[in-house]
């Protein structure tokens, strides 16, 4: 049964273009071919069938699509015809006519005449076969991969087969039936056609206009060869052999070329952390101290006496030498502790913690002046503790810091936005709990000997495990442990370790390790890193770190129990997992606290609790996994194994392992539960004996035992031959495949995605036209690649069983790649010529991306191992993960090696594996591998080459789906391999004389053969063809025609004694032809191409070669293209590369100008006297004339020669050039001093220049103004003019003069600005203008940069995150209105106007070396290194420095001869000099060398304390000069200021070395860094770096002009050298040179103010401007200040700081140069400051009454300038204020040192008793003024304080009223003033405490005046501290309260009581009275009474 498509033709189409149509049918498409400029008809006529199995049902549809067909980007769809074929089914044949219909279902014009037929079953194609459908699903899924790889293939869709015949691809393990013609996925299969290599197209084979439409497989083949340049320039995908990522077919899966693993592999770091100052510490009057630990070292700050705000500005440095790992996870720890003394550690106020990897991804690796939040890990609910400000820098060896210039920093913190944190991480880290939950663990190895347990065994009986695991947890610097679990292999915890640490946590990873609980130490199992960016998502659709409940997997050392394990690291998690060591269940979860909470625990402590248990199916429904393998081949087998039997083992978890597994967790089959069944198979009518085959399946996971044989000296192999081996593998685990099905397709789209942009940097590397659509067709593949993701990912699998973190990364995981294909569909239509290398990078993004999101951080199924078991001892291994093998039906989601064979070297273990060990391939093994559900098992051998037979157990007989235990190929095939090794360029030094004796190996199968061996050289060519004959592949012959073996290639040295040491290694493909192929273009003859070698990780040097693979027919050798005899009799039977291979010749010509040789080494101890330069190129050469004595002078006398020699047209393939100088010695001995290869000869090419240059004539004014913002300026007003045009450059009238009359207008307005006194201006004044100049242009080029990448990210995100986006721009326009606030435009001064900047000359100031400006000063003179030695590997690795014998200076010019006539002709032109017109001699010359050394910056500390006495040291040939006396006393960021004179000889001296040397009282000075400079470079350099030019012309002053030689003169001489017409002076203010015109000032005024005429303006005004000058013009060197690195030797490749200096340099034969500039560095200036404490008001009362319990307070008011605590002040007590009011007319007097430009205070102290000298500190000027409450028993009451910057203040309040509490925290804008401009204040200042919520609140208000004097003027006019002579102060008029009670009780009780009181006593007095008249008078009445009675 069958239905046929007959698509006859499509009409009324619009435009013209090519049209291709898709039929579909039951989710099947068929391509029709590409018809190629149709107008408005198209004639498909194809006929399209598909056999179909069951009947069709008469509401099955047909679908019919018509598309415009393109080469580059997706097709675009013009309509669709659907059918539904119910009156097919009835009538059997139906023929329709029909319009289209769009994409919006509407109709359009487009008609198509289509006819289907319906036939019953035909017997035509053979018997039906089920399987014919098994695929069906997965054919599906290969179309729609088809279009994704459209964008690559021209000219016709991939997938089209012949017309009319449609045919499915029929089973390999079948017999074929049928002829096989479209059975390969043609999508692939482009791929399969490119070779390792890149694909150079051929030259001879012109381009095909009449291209076939219709593809036949051989077209493929052509095309994919043929794609470089005949056709569609993008579509080609050039697989270079750096990237090896071409998949290398459809049946084979891409090997894995590097070999050694990286990772543990110690390394040098350095730490370096400066810890500025701190600012709001919580705590009253604390002595602060900062400690700053990283990992385990602590360092301590120096204490600062009773301030919250200390000043430090100290530099620490950490030296490590570890594993990145391990150094990524140590922990940086800043905390700041109270009073910490000898004797007592201190209080900690605050903590600030993040891991040494978030440090080190920042960019630049750093942070620069942040401020880290201080928290205290004890209370958590406390918040913020303060804030320190700090640097810090991670450098590994090898990494370029950047540091921002370290110049004055004025700016004053805004804190909140510069904190210590990544970006992205919010300001208010809230406190969290980490619950680490550790449920279950099993699988675990033996941590015993078995000894003890056998005689426990044989005594008691019982048979305990033997291990007793725990599990420990570390986090952040913490670490927290379950319980022991007492012998036992699948322990039980459920338990929960809880961290609490700040959310989100600066601590990447967390580690989880099983440790084995042992009496004398314990040791690890097994490690598990959490990555926390893995398991959350700070988006705004993020989640918090989640995980599990899952298994993770631990890998570690082999599982056999030995008291020492070697490889005890690999279990520590350093390095890669030899083998499965357990798997434990845990999950994570975080809560995030409310610290509001009043129950909470506020401390930190790590705790662990109990946690609720979970179901052991929680992790998913366990299902029976299946592993096969094949095993194809083995060889290279390394000699060491080649004596015993050899059997290989593959296991996955335990299963599998016989040898130490240990009892797996063998699990029960699961039950099948009914309406459980989840994988629908695929056909329900699939053999039923399928189901239960494998009841009793016993796995078989090792090959039988094989004694290997002998392959080559090295090598061994094994003889499988025919029987190709096989293993299987029943394993149980829970079924978790969507995980991996996701991650594999991931992996698939970065997998596409990184080949896509190996090849357009190949493109743009190699210079390809076009790499700008192959970029475009990379993006359009990601965006599909992501849409496809979509529709895949979110299939609904086993619901109950995904955990959150499952559903949380499917979220997060779908927006990413949502977002990433919109964004790839918006950069594809950016991507312009010239924008490819930008939007390369992001892709480069895109693609890290896709990797981080790819790695599953819940794992499954364990990797697979397969070992090399020699003498069933474990020799060598390789791990192939789970998720690369896994099978799936859709194809995207298969593992990239499932149903594959893979190439796998296998490597050494552990720390075995590392350096030569390492590299030597163990073994090579061809493997076939499958992993899937038993259930899913019958496809397993579906990717096997054909044609072999199944050998099963004797059960297995007759069941089809049982694993075979061998296959027996009964298909072979005879083939002969030619390998064409032409030559290997940039070879890695094997031998001691820095060169090699190299000779390659080539392995192909069991075989292998060797070049000849060609002595002394880095760059062999060969030209060696070796044939392999009596090759027996085994399979069917077309399959190996896509699909041949890969040839490995091995270079080796050849030593005379010993064996050969291995260079290097690298894979080929070779192309195939069969022997029913003719050998003809475009495929044959095969292109050399380049192939990059590696040892190891690292690259070593490129193989230039081809290999072909040629089938050997019926008739024998004799159809195979004819191998041409030896032609070459002296090289002896060797076979040349043939003609048609090797590449085409032309004859160039090779000039060299041999200049000099510099700084030889000694060689064998002898030195080099008489040396000679040999040149050899392609077996040409020229040897240099003879230095006959190397010390006197080592220059050549004869200049250029040349030869010439015949190379490659193709540029590419130029051989290297050999430089050698070899020493000539007595008696005709020569000795090789040292040799250098030129790798690339492209940069000396000289190319004529073209005559077809467009001459347009323009004439313009180029206005250039002369003012100091011209550096920043120079982008607008620069305009480049042709050659031909006259131009004039003008420059404006002295700006002295407006800016004078400009002084004259703007003074009423502009009080502060003032014109700077030249008197006062001095060298530095220029230096620091500078500075700020440099910063603001880095600030510009910043934001430039940022508002670029800013309106990029808006233009890719556009329309994604709209109302976000909102926000944004409105935050981002409000910070640009702010920047320009600050900053008016260039034209406004480029200054913020708080600061305006005084007009003053500058110089230019390079944050780097002046040599990496001027592109090394190589502009004629070039410099050799000669290098000899051995090249090292791995640890000590040796860099070039240290193998460098010398230098040969020198240049090369090399082009096609004859060259045109019109150069010889120039005028002068000397013949002897060829190319090499006008260059200098090369005699000797004396030369004053002036080397001005201005600062360094960031020293290493070279002193037990954390510092340095750094001084200067400068070496120049026999000069040395050691500035010992002036060494500066520790400081690491010392001012030199010093200018040294040396008189030198070049070229005998010409390198110039700069050292800084650490100062020692005994024992010598330490070397901390120095920097080499070439002063011969330079001195003849076209750039003239003599002597920089500077930016005015002056005869005075600070700006006064260094060079002997007037700018006139420059002009007149450079002008005379380069033959430039000029210059031509005149009228006045203008210079004419060659046809540039410029102006500027005419006149000049001197010393006495009096003006001169003079031409030097102009004459440096067109000095500056001479790159504008036609021909000869380029950049002169500007009056600079360089920034060079210290490097020392001793710590390779880790700056030691910088230093900034600048060397002038004047020939003796010339006028002699003025004197030097004075540059010593400022003295600071002596001021004293006069501070009047007049009054206080409203401080808080703090005592008691002791009578009568009123508030009051004792108040009195301390100062002091900040560094000087020790010098502080205090007045006297004003006692017992009730209102706060204190009266004090007390004055401090402070003298200090000042440096203004700085803005510093200096200080010079002792720093203990013990020092020898005093230590100078710059601190910035800041007075401190607090308030007190004097107590005369117990410790005062700190209660307030303010402190002043005496650069910037606010302004005081004029009345106690005015004055608020925010003038001080700036949140009003009180106008700043500074002490040192306004010299005199008066006002009111607040003064703030924190209360208990670390608020400020206001404690009181000070009156106080603040005077500043220069000493001068404080000595003439002194005054009296306190409120003594001279000029005393009054006493203050305090209120009578204000006394002490105890020395004057009286006066208190008469104060205290009789005011307060008085009225109260008298009327007490008088009742009192009352109270004596009334008791009296009842005392005497009775007796009165008597009297009276008795009348007595």
């Amino acid at each position: 049964m069958a239905l046929l498509v007959h698509l006859k033709s499509v009409s009324e189409l619009r435009g013209k273009g090519d049209r291709i149509a898709k039929v579909t049918f039951r989710g099947q498409p068929f391509y029709s071919r590409v018809l190629e400029n149709c107008e408005d008809v198209a004639d498909f006529d194809e006929t399209f069938r598909w056999p179909v199995a069951s009947n069709i049902d008469r509401n099955e549809m047909l679908e019919i699509q018509i598309f415009n067909y393109s080469k580059v980007f997706s097709n675009k769809l013009i309509g669709t015809f659907r059918m539904v074929l119910q009156k097919v089914v009835e009538e059997n044949h139906v023929e329709v006519t029909d319009t289209l219909i769009d994409d919006n279902n509407a109709v359009i014009k487009t008609s198509l005449n289509v006819e289907v037929r319906y036939q019953a079953a035909d017997g035509t194609r053979g018997s039906w076969d089920d399987e014919d459908f098994l695929r069906d699903e997965s054919l599906q899924e290969e179309e729609k991969d088809t279009q994704e790889t459209d964008g690559l293939l021209p000219s016709s869709r991939p997938s089209s087969r012949p017309p009319g015949e449609k045919s499915f691809r029929s089973k390999g393990r079948e017999k074929t039936k049928g002829a096989r013609d479209g059975e390969h996925k043609a999508g692939r299969r482009v791929f399969s056609a490119m070779k390792l290599g890149k694909n150079r197209p051929h030259k001879e084979e012109p381009q095909r206009q009449d291209e076939p439409a219709v593809l036949e497989m051989e077209d493929l083949d052509h095309l994919a060869i043929r794609l470089g340049d005949g056709l569609d320039p993008d579509s080609a995908s050039l697989a270079s052999v750096t990237a090896l990522t071409t998949n290398v077919s459809n049946k084979r899966s891409k090997p894995d070329i590097k070999m050694e693993p990286s990772a543990g592999r110690p390394m040098d770091y350095q730490v370096s952390i400066t810890v500025i100052e701190a600012r709001q510490l919580v705590g009253l009057n604390m002595d602060p101290v900062v400690c700053v630990e990283v990992g385990d070292d602590k360092k301590y700050t120096s204490m600062k006496e009773s301030t919250n705000c200390p000043y430090y500005n100290e530099y620490f440095v950490f030296d490590f030498h570890v594993s990145p790992d391990v150094m990524f996870d140590k922990i940086i720890k800043i905390s700041v502790i109270h009073s910490k003394n000898l004797l007592r550690s201190g209080t900690l106020v605050g903590s600030f913690k993040m891991d040494v990897g978030t440090v080190y991804s920042q960019p630049e690796h750093q942070f620069h002046h942040k401020w880290a939040i201080l928290s205290d890990p004890d209370d958590i609910s406390a918040g913020l503790k303060g804030y320190v400000k700090c640097d810090i820098a991670v450098v590994a060896k090898g990494d370029n810091i950047k540091t921002p210039h370290k110049a004055n920093e004025t700016d004053e913190e805004d804190i909140e936005g510069n904190l210590l944190l990544p970006d992205g991480v919010p300001a208010e880290r809230q406190w969290a709990r980490f619950y680490v939950k550790i449920y279950r663990a099993e699988g675990l190895p033996r941590m015993n000997t078995s000894l003890m347990a056998n005689v426990k065994k044989a005594f008691i009986g019982e048979n305990k495990d033997l291990v007793d695991p725990y599990v420990q947890v570390f986090f952040a610097g913490q670490k927290g442990k379950t319980s022991v679990q007492k012998n036992s292999y699948e322990p039980l915890w459920n338990e929960q370790v809880v961290f609490t640490d700040l959310f989100p946590p600066l601590c990447k990873r967390m580690k989880v390790q099983i440790r084995d609980c042992d009496k004398v130490n314990d040791v690890a199992i097994g490690t598990h890193f959490i990555d926390l960016r893995k398991i959350s998502n700070d988006g705004d659709k993020g989640f918090l770190p989640t995980l599990g409940p899952a298994w993770v997997n631990m890998y570690g050392s082999t599982r056999n129990y030995t008291l020492l394990d070697e490889h005890q690291d690999l279990n520590e998690g350093l390095g890669e997992g030899v083998s499965f060591r357990a798997r434990l269940m845990l999950g994570l979860a975080v809560e995030i606290l409310d610290t509001s909470n009043p129950e909470l625990t506020s401390s930190t402590e790590v705790q662990v609790e109990q946690a609720t248990p979970v179901s052991e199916s929680c992790t998913g429904r366990v299902e029976e996994f299946f592993l096969f393998g094949a095993f194809l081949e083995a060889s290279m087998i390394d000699r060491k194994n080649g004596d015993k039997p050899i059997t290989f083992e593959v296991t996955i978890g335990n299963y599998g392992n016989e040898v130490d597994g240990l009892s797996g967790p063998q699990r029960p089959r699961p039950r099948k539960e009914p309406g459980d069944e989840e994988e629908v198979d695929l056909i329900q009518n699939s053999s039923d004996d399928e189901g239960d085959d494998g009841g009793d399946l016993a796995s078989v996971s090792s090959t039988p035992p094989v004694r290997p044989q002998i392959t080559d000296r090295n090598y061994f192999h094994l003889p499988y031959l025919e029987c190709k081996p096989c293993i299987y593998i029943k394993s149980w685990w829970a079924d978790q495949r969507r995980r991996l099905y996701n991650a594999n397709i991931m992996d698939h789209i970065a997998d596409k995605l990184e080949e896509g942009l190996n090849d357009v940097q190949e493109m743009i590397k190699t210079e390809k036209s076009y790499p700008e659509r192959r970029l475009r067709g990379v993006l359009e593949e990601l965006s599909s690649g992501c849409h496809r993701f979509l529709s895949l990912a979110d299939k609904d699998q086993g619901h109950s069983y995904r955990t959150k973190l499952d559903r949380e990364r499917l979220k997060s995981c779908m927006r990413e790649l949502e977002s990433m294909g919109q964004q790839a569909k918006s950069l594809r239509a950016q991507v312009k010529r010239h924008t490819v290398r930008d939007k390369l990078r992001q892709c480069q993004n895109f693609l890290q991306k896709l990797r981080f999101l790819a790695d599953e951080p819940q794992h499954s199924i364990p990797d697979v191992f397969i070992w090399m078991m020699s003498n069933n001892k474990r020799a060598a291994y390789a791990r192939v993960p789970s998720r690369d093998l896994l099978f799936s039906t859709v194809e995207e989601e298969l593992g990239k090696d499932c149903a594959k064979v893979k190439t796998l070297f296998l490597k050494l273990p552990g720390k075995r594996g590392f350096g030569a060990a390492g590299w030597t391939v163990q073994a090579k093994l061809e493997l076939y591998l499958w992993l899937g559900l038993s259930k899913q098992r019958k496809d397993f051998l579906c990717g096997l080459p054909c044609g072999f037979e199944e050998v099963k157990a004797a059960r297995g007989l007759g069941l089809h789906s049982f694993p075979p235990l061998s296959l027996v190929y009964t298909k072979k095939q005879a083939f002969q391999l030619r390998a064409h090794m032409y030559q290997a360029r940039s070879l890695f030094a094997a031998d001691s004389s820095g060169l090699s004796d190299p000779f390659a190996r080539v392995f192909f199968i069991n075989q292998s053969q060797c070049t000849e061996v060609l002595n002394e050289t880095l760059c062999p060519t060969w030209d060696q063809m070796l044939v392999f004959d009596n090759l027996e592949l085994y399979g069917e012959a077309h399959e190996l025609r896509e699909d041949p073996p890969i040839t490995v290639i091995e270079i080796y040295d050849q030593d005379s004694m010993g064996k050969a040491d291995f260079m290097g290694r690298t894979f080929a493909k070779p192309l195939v032809k069969m022997a029913d192929e003719a050998y003809c273009p475009p495929r044959f003859p095969p292109q050399l191409e380049y192939y990059q070698i590696y040892r190891g990780n690292a690259t070593a040097g490129d193989l230039l070669a081809a290999f072909e693979l040629l089938q050997i027919g019926p008739a024998g050798k004799a159809d195979l293209p004819p191998i041409n005899a030896p032609v070459d009799t002296d090289r002896g039977p060797i076979m040349p590369v043939p003609v048609g291979i090797r590449p085409v010749l032309s004859k160039y010509r090779v000039e060299v100008l041999f200049w000099g040789l510099r700084d030889l080494k000694r060689v064998n101890l002898a030195q080099v006297d008489r040396p000679r330069v040999d040149i050899e190129c392609a077996g040409k050469g020229v040897q240099s004339s003879l230095i006959h004595n190397y010390k006197k002078n080592p220059n050549f006398n004869t200049l250029v020669k040349w030869f010439e020699v015949d190379l490659p047209e193709n540029e590419l393939l130029h051989p290297p050039l050999n430089i050698r100088v070899v020493d000539c010695r007595a008696f005709g001995r020569y000795t090789l001093v040292g040799s250098h290869a030129v790798s690339s000869l492209r940069r000396f090419i000289y190319r004529p220049p073209e005559h077809t240059a467009p001459k347009w004539n323009t004439t313009g004014e180029v206005v250039v103004s002369m003012e100091p913002e011209v550096p920043v300026r120079k982008l607008e007003t620069m305009v480049k003019l042709d050659a031909t045009s006259d131009a004039v450059v003008t420059v404006d009238v002295a700006e002295e003069e407006k800016e004078k009359r400009k002084k004259k207008k703007g003074s009423a307005e502009e009080p502060e600005e003032e014109e700077p006194d030249e008197s006062m201006l001095d060298w530095w004044s220029k230096y620091f203008a500078s500075i700020d100049t440099m910063k603001e242009q880095l600030r510009q080029q910043e934001t430039l940069g940022a508002d670029l990448e800013e309106k990029e990210e808006a233009d890719n995100t556009e329309g994604l995150k709209g109302p976000m986006k909102g926000k944004e721009k409105a935050r981002a326009t409000k910070e640009e209105k702010k920047k320009r606030a600050q900053s008016p435009g260039p034209g406004q001064g480029s200054e913020v106007p708080e600061k305006k900047k005084p007009k003053i000359d500058e110089l230019k100031v390079y944050p780097k070396e002046l040599e990496s400006e001027f592109d090394n000063f190589e502009d004629w003179l070039h410099t050799f290194n000669l290098l000899r030695g051995k090249t090292q590997d791995g640890e000590d690795c040796s860099t070039e420095e240290e193998r460098t014998v010398g230098r040969f200076k020198g240049s090369l010019c090399v082009y096609k001869v004859p060259l045109p006539e019109d150069i010889s002709r120039e005028a002068g032109y000397d013949p002897t000099f060829g190319m090499f017109q006008g260059i200098p001699s090369n005699d000797s010359i004396n030369v004053l060398v002036r080397v001005y050394v201005v600062r360094a910056t960031d020293l290493h500390p070279a002193d037990i304390n954390g510092k340095a006495d750094p001084y200067i040291a400068i070496r120049l040939g026999k000069t040395d000069i050691r500035d010992k006396e002036n060494y500066i006393s520790k400081q690491l960021n010392p001012v030199f200021g010093k200018s040294f004179d040396i008189q030198a000889s070049f070229p005998m001296e010409s390198m110039l070395t700069v050292a800084v040397y650490d100062w020692d009282l005994v024992g010598t000075d330490d070397l901390i860094g120095e920097t080499k400079i070439d002063l011969e470079n330079r001195f003849y350099s076209k750039h003239r770096a003599t002597c920089g030019v500077a930016q005015t012309y002056s005869t005075h002053g600070y700006n006064v002009w260094r060079d002997p030689a007037k700018p006139s003169q420059i002009l007149t001489r450079l002008c005379k050298v380069g033959k430039v017409d000029g210059p031509h002076f005149g009228p006045p203010g203008r210079v004419k040179v060659a046809n540039r015109v410029f102006t500027g000032p005419s006149e000049i005024e001197d010393e006495n103010g009096q003006r001169k005429p003079t031409d030097e303006h102009v004459a440096l005004s067109a000095l500056r401007h001479w790159e504008d000058i036609p021909r000869v013009g380029c950049r002169l060197v500007p009056e600079h200040v360089e920034t060079r690195p210290l490097l020392n030797p001793d710590k390779p490749g880790i700056e030691q700081g910088r230093l900034e200096l600048w060397v002038d340099m004047f020939p003796m034969d010339m006028p002699a140069p003025g004197t030097p500039l004075d540059i010593s560095p400022r003295k600071p200036k002596k001021y004293e400051l006069r501070v009047i404490v007049w009054n206080t008001d409203e401080v808080v009362l703090e005592d008691d009454d002791f009578f009568t319990g009123e508030k009051s307070s004792d108040i009195f008011v301390r100062g002091w300038l900040k560094g000087q605590q020790e010098d502080k002040q205090d007045t006297d007590v004003h006692y017992h204020s009730l209102t706060g009011e204190g009266n004090f007319n007390w004055r401090y007097l402070f003298p200090f040192d000042y440096l203004a430009a700085e803005e510093k205070i200096v200080i010079s102290k002792k720093e203990s008793m013990f020092s020898w000298d005093e230590t100078e500190y710059k601190i910035p000027a800041r007075l401190t003024l607090q308030i007190w409450d004097a107590d005369h028993f117990s410790a005062d009451d700190f209660l307030g304080a303010i402190e002043l910057d005496l650069n910037r203040f606010p302004r005081g309040a004029k009345t106690a009223k005015q004055c608020s509490m925010e003038m001080a925290t700036g949140e009003v804008d009180v106008p700043l003033v500074s002490i040192f401009k306004q010299k005199r204040v008066k006002g009111w200042w607040p003064l703030l405490a924190r209360n208990e919520n670390d608020e400020f609140e206001l404690t009181g208000k000070v009156e106080a005046e603040l005077h500043l004097l220069t000493a001068e003027e404080a000595e003439k006019n002194p005054v009296g501290l306190a409120r003594s002579e001279p000029d005393p102060l009054e006493k203050p008029n305090r209120p009578d309260t204000a006394f002490v009670w105890f020395l004057n009780p009286l006066k208190s009780i008469k104060y205290l009581i009789c005011t307060r009181y008085k009225w109260l006593i008298i009327k007490v007095v008088l009742a009192l009275l009352g109270l004596l008249m009334l008791g009296l008078f009842l005392y005497s009445l009775p007796g009165y009474m008597v009297k009276k009675l008795l009348g007595a």
